[in-house]
């Protein structure tokens, strides 16, 4: 049984994760702007502040905490709080852990599959690929650089990029479940996805087993916004039309924000593959149907 401190352990997947943990008898303890369980402790980034109860004997930390990428249109402020809610929240953890001195078993952070850039390619990016140099680029590159401080202490570092996660309730499926579902743009544009179950399993799997470095945490299948679509459609039981949503619309509506719309490109998973970890959901029709 390991002592697991998570941030954003109240959000989509740090909800599923903690459940998934509990059941296998780990001490699950989340942090908190506004603790109300009894296993959540207040942090303030602000004022430098980390409840000291939640860092007690602790084994790993997993780093879920961010502003949402797609909640808010992209101001010069919004892309502050985008960026400083991840790194920020990353460097006081690691302040605190050096100062005290903890000797943590691994840190495990997330980080976006958008690491390589918001573009549409013919290439499919693995691991060892640069960063892109727009903002979703420069938002992955300093999050994982901040993640990757850990190893200075001689603590494993885990890294996974994640595509848009799918699950039942909340999240970027939601939205996608319109009463008519079209493809973006010119549909062209690839989407990496990952069930809600897989991705919880591999963040266990980098606290039960030696599974540090960094992956892109990303289902096998490929899909454009077309074929997602279609897919999504089948398998809701809503009608599908192909004519797709004109780029310069989303434009008009969300700003530069429309780029995680109209661009995307594909990501490898056989790294992560490599190292023993099994998808049980790698099709998107049946991952689809398992919601």
């Amino acid at each position: 049984m390991a002592k697991i401190l998570i941030t954003g352990g109240t959000g989509l997947v740090g909800t599923k994760l903690t459940e998934f943990l509990t059941e296998r008898n780990h001490e699950v303890r989340i942090l908190s702007r506004n603790p109300e369980g009894k296993n959540e402790f207040k942090w303030d980034v602000s004022k430098n502040y980390i409840d000291e109860k939640a860092l007690e004997n602790i084994d790993y930390v997993i780093h879920l905490a961010g502003a949402g990428i797609a909640d808010k249109r992209w101001t010069d402020e919004r892309k502050k709080v985008i960026i400083d809610s991840r790194v920020e929240t990353a460097n006081l953890l690691f302040n605190k852990i050096k100062e005290k001195n903890i000797v943590l078993k691994g840190f495990i952070s997330a980080s976006g599959s958008n690491y390589y850039g918001a573009k549409t390619t013919n290439k499919i990016f693995k691991e060892t690929d640069t960063a892109g140099d727009d903002f979703l680029g420069e938002v992955c590159l300093k999050w994982e650089a901040a993640a990757n401080q850990f190893s200075t202490l001689n603590i494993p570092v885990t890294i996974l990029r994640t595509g848009v996660v799918l699950s039942e309730k909340g999240g970027a499926l939601d939205r996608m479940k319109t009463p008519i579902v079209t493809p973006l743009g010119s549909g062209q544009q690839y989407m990496s996805w990952i069930h809600i179950n897989d991705l919880c399993a591999a963040y266990i799997k980098a606290v039960e087993d030696d599974f540090s470095g960094v992956y892109n945490a990303v289902a096998p299948e490929f899909h454009t916004s077309k074929t997602f679509s279609k897919t999504l459609a089948k398998a809701i039981k809503r009608p599908y039309l192909p004519i797709a949503v004109a780029g310069f619309l989303l434009i008009l509506i969300f700003g530069e924000l429309a780029v995680i719309l109209l661009e995307g490109s594909r990501l490898s998973s056989n790294k992560i593959q490599e190292n023993n970890f099994h998808f049980k959901h790698a099709n998107l029709k049946e991952a689809l149907e398992n919601l």
